[in-house]
């Protein structure tokens, strides 16, 4: 069955990069979009662009294009926003769909979801860099890409771009928590993802917060988009099937 799917990226990334695995779920039969959340266009002001402006623009999207019975998926930081749309425009979306991605509570930030050196980390970062933040190469390779041989992570770690620290600081305003919201729900656990320590996991600690839902795991790393795009596909397919 042809289904509607709308990929929404994670921080240090734009749309175009989800089209790889796009390309696979295409071929599938389903129809895909990948817009570029506000705060990762060119020319977005990196110091003023905060969570609500990525929140706004993803909505302006998919009113524009009228999408409709959407599979929405969220990667890492899209799950922050992705929770936003659908507490905002619910008569859109079919499916929520987590792909090691935050679920945050209404008045949390990213910044309360992550470990503390992380934290800070950024903020340093993002205090000498006008607001913005660019992932320090060790963390991408150790922690983000360890699925990928050293030159597959520096040529991807070429195409991120840098990100706006004021959407890690602002808080997620949901008037129902998304435990509470009557829509299809799924959690894509890459089981090598270090992104977050697994001391301090993305699931079950962030995906139970979903209530009921769907748990797809398979093998890979927190950017598995780069790694393995077909596998990423597969597992999206399954989440987000009926």
């Amino acid at each position: 069955m042809a289904d509607t799917y709308v990929l929404v990226h994670g921080a240090w990334h734009t749309g175009e990069l989800m089209e790889p695995v796009a390309r696979h779920l295409r071929d599938r039969g389903h129809t895909v979009h990948c817009p570029t959340l506000a705060g990762n266009r060119p020319g977005d002001d990196r110091r003023t662009t905060g969570l609500t402006d990525a929140v706004a623009s993803l909505v302006d999207y998919l009113e524009t294009q009228d999408l409709k019975d959407v599979r929405l998926m969220g990667h890492s930081y899209g799950g922050m926003v992705i929770s936003q749309v659908a507490d905002q425009v619910p008569s859109r979306i079919r499916r929520l769909v987590y792909w090691n991605a935050f679920v945050p509570l209404d008045g949390e930030s990213l910044n309360d979801l992550v470990p503390p050196h992380y934290v800070a980390l950024f903020d340093g970062i993002a205090a000498a860099n006008d607001g913005a933040v660019m992932l320090p190469y060790p963390i991408w390779r150790e922690a983000f890409i360890n699925d990928a041989d050293a030159a597959l992570a520096e040529k991807t770690y070429g195409w991120l771009n840098p990100h706006p620290n004021k959407t890690f600081v602002d808080k997620a305003r949901l008037s129902t928590p998304l435990a509470a919201m009557n829509l299809g729900k799924s959690y894509i656990n890459c089981q090598q993802d270090t992104a977050l320590p697994h001391s301090l996991p993305w699931h079950p600690r962030l995906s139970e917060r979903l209530g009921l839902f769907r748990l797809v795991e398979c093998a890979g790393s927190h950017e598995l988009c780069f790694t393995d795009p077909e596998r990423l596909a597969d597992a999206i397919e399954r989440a987000g099937r009926d």
